[in-house]
């Protein structure tokens, strides 16, 4: 039987190739190919963990707004309740589950940002 690489080995290996022409390049192409390797680390971690955390985030929005769907609907659901005034920052669980939500986010989009730290 083949076995054929996964999707974030894949991009992994691409980002590790890039990153190391990248030394050899100046300029914009340098500039280009960090910004090419961020890319391919946001593409790797979003395949690795995103159905995970979005599942998670589903859940939360499922528990606050009481109601079942997808990410999507969910999230129009939430902005629709708040532009509405019907849930606010008092409301039980809202402010925890926009904080998992931002929280896990940063985890795909820049897992080296500590916020303390700043």
């Amino acid at each position: 039987m083949i076995n054929h690489p996964s999707a974030v080995e894949l991009v992994d290996v691409v980002a590790r190739w890039i990153d190391g022409v990248r030394p050899q390049l100046q300029g914009r192409d340098a500039f280009m190919a960090r910004v090419a390797v961020n890319a391919l680390g946001i593409a790797s971690r979003e395949l690795a963990q995103g159905r995970a955390l979005e599942d998670a985030a589903i859940a939360r929005y499922a528990e606050l707004l009481g109601q079942t769907g997808d990410f999507d609907a969910l999230n129009d659901e939430l902005c629709r309740r708040l532009r509405a005034g019907e849930i606010g920052v008092s409301t039980p669980g809202l402010l925890e589950a926009l904080s998992a939500n931002l929280t896990a986010q940063i985890a795909i989009d820049q897992p080296t940002y500590r916020p303390d730290e700043g």
